[in-house]
């Protein structure tokens, strides 16, 4: 039995990427994280939608310990809350006045 589909696959072209390096210096970035308002859906249990009006996320606890990642103001894990990420390129070089 010859199967057309192998064939036509053995034929195939590999692609290959090349990645060149300058020699100056990539920008560095800076990220820096706020979690926003509250996105649980407390009524998924019974089929509806209700939030429950959490606007920022507030860590319960210190950084690094557990209660770090429930917030104080709904009781619901940092996850529930919206991700904002904002990130800032900054230059290696310093602008000079004279």
């Amino acid at each position: 039995m010859h199967n057309k589909g192998l064939e036509e696959f053995g034929n195939m072209r590999r692609r290959q990427v090349v990645v060149r390096r300058s020699e100056e210096q990539p920008a560095r970035s800076v990220r820096s994280v706020k979690y926003g308002e509250c996105q649980k859906n407390h009524a998924a249990n019974v089929g509806g939608y209700a939030v429950d009006g959490c606007r920022e996320f507030m860590a319960s606890g210190d950084e690094g310990t557990i209660s770090a990642l429930t917030c104080a103001a709904c009781g619901c894990h940092r996850n529930f809350h919206k991700k904002e990420v904002e990130s800032e390129e900054l230059s290696e070089f310093s602008s000079q006045t004279s």
